[in-house]
This record gives structure tokens, sequence and C-alpha cells, in this order.
């Protein structure tokens, strides 16, 4: 890259997994924009989240630290908004990207989505702020909405508003001598099922698409597992909710529009992209396309989070995002890149890239991928980790393995599954002696990383508590007392 330190789009979707994408392999979804993106910068076929909720893999995002670090194991609830501390900040505490990168001069901006803490001002050096007032929805269209201090509502589909914010701040910012990072995040394609949302510029794409793209398969027993387990465990929250899930996997209206919102935010990207060009300054930015985490859509029987099964899981639907970063100075546009990398290493190297240090680089786990982006030779790590309140996983090239927590009631099973032979993780292979010494070592991977990164206030498997809330209360008061109970 040139000595001028880049602008930065950081564009952050809102459950998309990986293949709802044509650029890696998705026919059935019209995204023209990101698709020609790809061709022009580095695709990333195997990018993962540490999690598969959304505060918590935002909050990674901006801190480069997993969530046994910064106390987010799920999302934040707004429905107990009113038990938050006064201008509860979640990660108030910790370096983050726009801190860091505020210090190198760059303007900094959020636009969208916040979903860790009040976004009723801005956070974590934040400057420009327009953000959703909650960090959840009812509609995309009527959304709250908080612009540098001024409450409305935006009538319009809010990707369509986000957008637009998008391009005036560009406009106010693409003449200036400072570099500006824009941290846009997308409320969509979200993934949550509206039955009476209004159609949309691109639903008519989707009308009558068979969804070939989406497996059909029964469903999951760990998914009816986890209905049956919140309707005793927590009778009086959301059942109705969680009891339409195992509905969802085949049901195409659903899918149909999820798929349109994909082509909602690559229309958009092309707009923002498009504005870039118009001011003169996309050659001089660096664009990032990534996602929180991604969202099972039928595979493995069930549609829906990492944590929607009883026990959560990590498979390859619910953590793979996409991943495209470009700039002109990369070599070899238009490479797809299959080395494991996550979220953490999205922070390092934007922090590379600017030229920022962090005055605790220890903690974070992430490795700088310039080298990848560069067409360098490296030989990059081989493995991943992630985790999802009882169950901690270590993916590699070979290996998928999820670890359960064992000193509980449940008697839950760890998961290992050979990638080179069952790609689609089907066979549980941990129970099989024969394969006793491949889970021993990669158990100790995976202890050895968490005894590396882990705080041992939010430490769950150590007696830990979460920030704001658990998916899981019951399990964690009946395994550490019933003094257990999540903090700020």
């Amino acid at each position: 890259m040139s000595s001028r330190k880049p602008n930065i789009l950081l564009i952050f979707v809102d459950n998309q997994p990986a293949n709802m994408m044509g650029c890696y392999g998705n026919d059935e979804i019209f995204s023209p924009q990101l698709d020609e993106l790809a061709s022009k910068g580095v695709l990333f076929r195997n990018a993962f989240s540490p999690n598969s909720m959304c505060s918590p893999c935002r909050a990674s995002m901006l801190t480069g630290l997993i969530p046994s670090q910064h106390g987010i194991h799920t999302w934040l609830d707004d429905e107990i908004m009113d038990q938050w501390p006064e201008n509860y900040n979640a990660i108030a505490e910790f370096e983050t990207l726009p801190e860091k990168l505020t210090e190198a001069g760059y303007n900094t901006a959020l636009i969208g989505k916040y979903h860790l803490g009040f976004a009723d001002k801005p956070q974590n050096g934040f400057k420009h702020w327009v953000a959703m007032e909650k960090g959840t929805m009812e509609s995309f269209y009527d959304v709250p909405m908080i612009d540098n201090g001024q409450r409305h509502t935006a009538p319009e589909h809010s990707v369509d508003y986000f957008t637009k914010k998008s391009v005036e701040y560009i406009d106010q910012q693409a003449d200036k001598d400072e570099p500006f990072f824009l941290f846009l995040t997308y409320n969509a394609p979200y993934g949550e099922m509206y039955k009476s949302e209004p159609e949309h510029r691109y639903s008519h794409l989707y009308n009558d698409l068979p969804m070939d793209s989406v497996p059909r398969e029964g469903v999951s027993p760990e998914l009816i597992d986890w209905v049956l387990v919140r309707k005793e465990k927590m009778p009086d929250y959301d059942y109705d909710f969680y009891k339409e899930l195992p509905e969802m996997p085949n049901n195409l209206f659903y899918m149909r529009q999820y798929y349109s919102h994909v082509s909602m935010v690559d229309d958009s990207v092309g707009k923002v992209l498009a504005k870039l060009e118009e001011k003169g300054v996309l050659d001089d930015t660096l664009v990032i396309y990534t996602a929180d985490y991604g969202l099972s859509n039928g595979q493995h029987g069930f549609w829906g989070h990492g944590e929607d099964t009883w026990p959560s899981n990590m498979h390859r639907a619910t953590s793979n995002i996409p991943l495209i970063i470009s700039h002109p100075d990369f070599k070899e546009p238009g490479r797809h890149v299959d080395d494991l990398v996550g979220t953490s290493d999205i922070f390092a190297t934007i922090l590379d890239i600017a030229g920022c240090k962090l005055d605790f680089p220890e903690k974070i786990s992430g490795i700088n991928l310039s080298p990848l982006l560069n067409a360098e030779e490296v030989d990059f790590r081989d493995e991943v980790f992630m985790e999802q309140e009882e169950t901690r996983a270590i993916r590699t090239s070979q290996w998928l393995f999820m670890m359960r927590i064992q000193n509980t009631e449940y008697n839950f099973k760890d998961e290992l599954y050979d990638l080179v032979n069952d790609p689609d993780e089907r066979v549980n292979l941990a129970q099989d002696p024969n394969y006793a010494e491949v889970v021993d070592k990669l158990s100790t991977r995976l202890n050895e990383f968490f005894s590396r990164h882990t705080n041992p206030k939010w430490d769950l498997w150590q007696g830990g508590t979460v920030k704001s809330n658990s998916t899981r209360p019951f399990l964690w008061k009946e395994t550490w007392g019933d003094d257990w109970a999540p903090e700020y």
C-alpha cells in the first residue's frame, strides 16, 4: 500500500453465512456487487466467527478478544435494558479498534447496528454516530434511530437508511486530509422471521425460487431438545418463538425473505462503493465485507444460531462467515484463500495496515492477514477457536472438535468430525476409541488456548459469569450454585 494511511470501510452484516453469496458458489443468490468486489479483492473461504451470536461477535470485532475475555457470551437482551447500569457500555474497559484509529488520526464513524449497550451517544472512540436505538427490531421499517444525538424513526427500509447515511458521511469526509474509518453495520439479512413484513424491491426475485441451495433434512434432535429444555427450565421466556424453530428449515417463505435481504445489502454495498468512486477515493480505501456470524438455514436439520441446539454447536453453517478484503495494491486480485482465519484476524489486520499499536497486544489471538492479502508464501496457522457458553471448539484443516463442559448433570458429549472424509460434519468420532489420540491432542490445544485467552471473571467453565444475560442461566446456576448471576 502507499505511504498514506488508507480510508477503511468495514461492512459488517448481520447473520449471513458465507454460502449465501454468488461468489461463494450459491447460484440462487443475486449478489452482483459483492461478486464484483470479490473479483477485485481477496476472498477467504474459511473465515470463522468466535461465537454464533450477535453481541459477542461485535465485541470481538471491536476489541480483538474472545467472549471469555470480554465477558459477552450471547446477545445483550434489550428486554432487560432497565436493569443495565446508567450509560452501560459493555466494552468500555477495553482498547477498541476505533479508539486506536482515532489516535492514529482517523475520523471514525459507526452507521448501523451497535448492540453493545445504550446507543444514545457515540461510544468506544466513534465520533460520528448513527445507530439503531436497540440492537433488535420488529421490522426493517420504522426503526427508531439515533443520529448523532437526535432521535427519530426511519420510515424507509433500514438498509436503505444506513446506506443513505453512509453516502452522506463519505460526501463529508472524502475531501478531508484525514483518513476515515466507517464501520457500516447493516442489520440484514438477519434471518429472523417477519410474517407481515412488506415486500421490498428485491422480493420478487425470490417469489418462485425453488430454494434448492437450502438442504431439506429431518429436524435435528438437538433442536427439539433445546425447545423442550427451554420450556422446562425457562417457561416464561420466548417459548412461542422457539416453538417455531423446528418448522423453519422447510418454510419457503422465511427462506426466500432471508435471501432477498442479501440482495438488498448487495445493492446497498454497490451504492456505497459508487460514492467512493464518485468522490475519487475508492483507490485509497481498504474495503472489507464480512458478517458477525453465520446461520444454519437447514443444515444439520435446524434454522438458527449455534446456540439453538442443546448442547450448542459450532458446525460450519453457524460459524463460517463471508470475508472479502479489497484494495488496488493487493497482488493477484480475485484470489480465493483457503487458510483458516477469524474475526480477531480482521482486527489485527486493520490495526497493522493503519499503523496502530496496541498497549497490550499479547491479549489478542489475531494474526495480521497482510501476507495472505499480498499473495506471499507464508506458513499460516492451521486452527481457529470458537466458544458458545457450554461448548468450545477448535477447527483445523482436517478436524472439527467440539468440547463440552463436563461437570454438569446433562452428560454432554464431545464431537469430532474428520473434515477431509466427512466435510458435511455428519459422523461423530469422538467416542470411537480409534480416535482417542486425536481427541487428546485437540483437547490439549483447546485447553492451552483458553488458558492463555480467558479472564477468570468471564470464564464460565471455571465458575465465572457473563455480562448482562445468558441464554442458559439455569445451567450455570446448577453448575456453580444459586448465587451465580450475570454481572456488568
